[in-house]
Order: C-alpha cells, then sequence, then structure tokens
C-alpha cells in the first residue's frame, strides 16, 4: 500500500521533482559552505554547512522513507521535521559562534 494513495499521481510526480530540486540544492550550499569552512577553517562556517547538510539528509530522508520502505507519511513527515529542526539550530549556533 502506498503511503500516497490519497493523493494523485500528479502530486506524487510534483513533490518527488520538488524532494529532487530541494536535494539537489541543498548539496550545492552545503559544498560551498564546507568548501568555504576548508578555506577558513573558521568554526562558524563548518557549522553552517553541518546545518545546511542536515536539513538536505532530512528532505532526503523523508522521501525514501515515504517512498521507499513504505512508512507512513506521518513518519515520513516527523523525520523530516525533525532533521531540518536540528539543522536550524546548527545554523543558528554557527551565526553565534567565532
Amino acid at each position: 500500500m502506498s503511503p500516497h494513495e490519497t493523493v494523485g499521481t500528479e502530486v506524487t510526480t510534483a513533490l518527488a521533482i520538488v524532494k529532487t530540486l530541494i536535494l539537489i540544492l541543498g548539496t550545492i550550499i552545503t559544498y560551498y559552505a564546507f568548501k568555504a569552512y576548508r578555506r577558513t577553517r573558521s568554526s562558524a562556517l563548518g557549522a553552517l554547512a553541518l546545518g545546511f547538510g542536515a536539513i538536505t539528509v532530512g528532505s532526503f530522508l523523508a522521501g525514501v522513507a515515504t517512498d521507499i520502505l513504505q512508512v507512513p507519511l506521518a513518519l515520513g513527515v516527523l523525520i523530516e521535521s525533525l532533521l531540518v529542526l536540528v539543522g536550524f539550530v546548527i545554523i543558528a549556533y554557527s551565526l553565534y559562534t567565532r
């Protein structure tokens, strides 16, 4: 049983496209933040890269969990939300660290 049975194929396809774009853009942003960290060795930039990475991984894992592993949609959303929360906490920390 698909977790997306209650929505149409168009919505499922659009969600897969949006999640893929989030993964691509999140990976690019994380890469550039990490590259800046490597160049400057600034702990703030390292934390920033880690925060963006957590958000990107959260989005990816939610898609994998619901679409491939067939976990309930609510659990997939919870996984994503927790990792986005962790990512934002790390990003907020990166704004205050030296």
